[in-house]
C-alpha cells in the first residue's frame, strides 16, 4: 500500500493538508485529521486496514494535488552505506582517496534537518553562498515500532520512500575539515517522496542475503547520470536501524536514509573519480529526477536561493584568563 500526504485545493492552510492512499493514478483521502505518522504509530496491520477502507471512498487525480513529504518524522538520520560512493566522494569532498578502515567496522550516520523536508515535485533553492550544489540518490526506511537497543531480527520497518539528500559540497568540505559535520552543507533541503510504500510491497525484491534489490536511477535535465542497486549497501536496513537504536532508542516514524548509492548516485562521486567537475554543479533551472523500482519517481527543479551577506569570521583569539580589574 502507498500512503501520501498532499494538498488538493492549493491552500497553504494546515487544514488543507490530507493523508491518503495512492492507487491507479489517484489518491483516496483518509479521514480528516489522520496523518501518515499516525498510521505508522498504529502499526502496519491497522494502517493497511485504514487504507483499505479509504479505497472504498472518493478519489482525487494525482495530477491535481501537490505531494508533500509523506510523513512528518520525529528524526531523520542519514547513513553512508554504499562503499562505492565513499570511494569516489572522499576524493572531491574529503582529503585523500579510498575508504577508511573505520567505515567497515560499523555503520556511520549523521542527524539531518527534519524541518527542511520538501515534497516530490517542489522547487529546491541553492543554499546561500554555495557554488557546488549536488544531489544524492537514496532510499529511506521508516521505523515501524519504538525500540531500545533492538536486535536486527527484532526491527520493524513500516515502509520505504525515496530520499534526495541535497548537498552544498563547498560548504560541506569546509565544515568537515573542522572534524564536525556536515551541517549547513546538508540541511537546506531533503526531498522525501513521492509516497511511503509499505514494507510488504517490496518483499518480492529481497535477495538471499536480506537486501532489497531495487533499481535506482537519477537523471539531470533528462540525461541519466547514475544507476545502482539498493542491494549494494554494506548493511541491510534492519542492521542500520539496530545500530541507530544501539544504547538508546528509535521511535516509530523515524526516517533512516541508506546513504548515496554508487555509480553516479551524486555528482561529487563522479568529480572525485574523474578529477574534474563533470557533470557540472547544479544550477537554477536544472531538473533532477530520481526513480526507484517499486517505489516511484521524484522530480525537483533547482531555483535561485537567498542572497545573504557573508558569514562573519571568528574574532582574533584572546588569551585573557582574568577579568580586567
Amino acid at each position: 500500500m502507498r500512503f501520501a500526504t498532499y494538498i488538493h485545493d492549493g491552500s497553504a492552510h494546515e487544514s488543507a493538508v490530507r493523508a491518503g492512499v495512492v492507487a491507479e493514478g489517484t489518491v483516496h483521502p483518509l479521514p480528516q485529521g489522520t496523518t501518515v505518522l499516525d498510521l505508522v504509530r498504529a502499526g502496519l496491520p491497522a494502517a493497511i486496514g485504514a487504507g483499505a477502507a479509504a479505497l472504498d471512498g472518493p478519489a482525487v487525480p494525482l495530477d491535481e494535488v501537490r505531494l508533500l513529504p509523506p510523513l512528518d518524522p520525529p528524526t531523520v538520520r542519514d547513513f553512508v552505506a554504499f562503499e562505492e560512493h565513499v570511494e569516489g566522494v572522499v576524493e572531491s569532498v574529503g582529503d585523500g582517496a579510498g575508504v577508511v578502515p573505520e567505515w567497515y567496522e560499523a555503520p556511520t550516520f549523521y542527524f539531518t534537518n527534519p524541518y527542511a523536508l520538501v515534497g516530490a515535485h517542489d522547487d529546491v533553492p541553492v543554499p546561500p553562498g554555495s557554488q557546488l550544489f549536488d544531489f544524492e540518490l537514496e532510499v529511506a526506511a521508516v521505523v515501524g515500532r519504538d525500540a531500545e537497543s533492538p536486535a536486527p531480527e527484532d526491527v520493524e520497518i513500516f515502509g520505504y520512500t525515496i530520499l534526495n539528500d541535497w548537498s552544498a559540497r563547498d560548504l560541506q568540505r569546509r565544515e568537515m575539515k573542522v572534524g564536525l559535520g556536515p551541517a549547513k552543507g546538508k540541511d537546506s533541503a531533503t526531498t522525501l517522496g513521492p509516497w511511503l510504500v509499505t514494507a510488504d510491497e517490496l518483499e518480492p525484491y529481497r535477495d538471499a542475503e536480506g537486501f532489497l534489490a531495487l533499481d535506482m536511477r537519477v537523471a539531470v535535465n533528462g540525461v541519466e547520470i547514475g544507476q545502482d542497486l539498493l542491494s549494494d549497501m554494506g548493511w541491510p536496513f534492519e542492521e542500520l536501524v539496530a545500530y541507530a537504536g544501539r544504547g538508546t532508542r528509535v521511535r516509530a516514524g523515524d526516517v533512516l536514509g541508506s546513504g548515496t548509492c554508487g555509480n553516479g548516485g551524486c555528482l561529487a562521486e563522479l568529480w572525485g573519480r574523474r578529477g574534474t567537475q563533470d557533470p557540472p554543479p547544479l544550477r537554477p533551472g536544472d531538473v533532477v529526477e530520481m526513480t526507484v523500482e517499486g517505489i516511484g519517481t521524484i522530480r525537483n527543479t533547482v531555483v535561485a536561493g537567498l542572497d545573504l551577506p557573508p558569514v562573519r569570521p571568528a574574532r582574533a583569539r584572546p588569551r585573557t584568563r582574568k577579568r580586567p580589574s
